[in-house]
């Protein structure tokens, strides 16, 4: 004969000091909640009320949504962005001081002049032959 047992649920109390971790956690972009769920074995429900309780950006009668992208994995793909476009301005900053040293080149020995110079007149032969 089997005894009379009951199943014990388990009821966990947290303290408002660890509810307010959880909280700053979120909003500073560091994990999301479906990341502060899994990492801490809370449900998303519960961080989603502590959201709504402790949170300082939070105002009454608004509604938390969070993307599904975390904040940090936007972080990443930004700073992956700024490295491909310094790279991008550092090849042509290379384009640019090649093709000056290339005018230079040009003016010292071979006497072409590629640049415009403005302090001079235009030549004669270019311009257009006054109408007779």
């Amino acid at each position: 004969m089997k005894a009379n047992v009951q199943i014990i649920r388990k009821h966990r109390c947290f303290t408002d000091d660890f509810k307010r971790q959880i909280v700053s956690d979120f909003e500073s972009g560091t994990y999301s909640v479906t990341q502060l769920s899994k990492l801490h074995g809370v449900s998303g429900t519960s961080i989603y009320k502590w959201i709504y309780k402790f949170s300082n950006f939070n105002e009454k009668g608004f509604r938390v949504v969070e993307m599904k992208q975390s904040s940090s994995q936007k972080v990443k793909e930004l700073e992956q962005k700024v490295k491909e476009l310094e790279a991008t301005v550092g090849r042509k900053q290379i384009m640019i001081d090649f093709l000056e040293t290339m005018i230079e080149v040009a003016k010292d020995e071979l006497d072409i002049d590629i640049k415009k110079n403005y302090s001079t007149p235009p030549s004669q032969g270019s311009g257009k032959s006054p109408k007779k």
